[in-house]
C-alpha cells in the first residue's frame, strides 16, 4: 500500500528556517518525479516544487532562491529546506509522486511563520 508521510513542520519565526520530510513506501519513490504542495488557509493548493527521479528539480516563483528540493532514494525520503521564510509560506505541506495522485494525499504537516 502506497503511503506518504510529511512531517517537520513547526512555528518558525519569519527569516527563519524549517527542513520538511516526505517519507514514501512502497515502490512509489523509485525514479519518479516527487513534489511538494502546500494549501494556505483559505486558500487552493499549490505546487511549491518538483524534483525528478535523477535530481533534477523545478521551483515556483515564490519560492525559489529560498527553497531547495533534494532526495535520498536509500531512504526513500525527499526534503524540503526552506530558508528565509516568511509569513506568506504559513500553509499545510503536502508531498506528492508525479501524477499526483489523489490517493496519494498524506496529512501533510503545517509550517507557521509568524512575523
Amino acid at each position: 500500500q502506497v503511503q506518504l508521510v510529511e512531517s517537520g513542520g513547526g512555528l518558525v519565526q519569519a527569516g527563519g528556517s524549517l527542513r520538511l520530510s516526505c517519507a514514501a513506501s512502497g515502490s512509489i519513490f523509485s525514479g519518479k518525479t516527487m513534489g511538494w504542495f502546500r494549501q494556505a488557509p483559505g486558500k487552493g493548493r499549490e505546487l511549491v516544487g518538483g524534483i525528478t527521479g535523477g535530481g533534477k528539480s523545478k521551483y515556483a516563483d515564490s519560492v525559489k532562491g529560498r527553497f531547495t528540493i533534494s532526495r535520498d532514494n536509500a531512504k526513500n525520503t525527499m526534503y524540503l529546506q526552506m530558508n528565509s521564510l516568511k509569513p506568506e509560506d504559513t500553509a499545510v505541506y503536502y508531498c506528492n509522486v508525479e501524477p499526483w495522485r489523489e490517493d496519494y494525499w498524506g496529512k501533510g504537516t503545517l509550517v507557521t511563520v509568524s512575523s
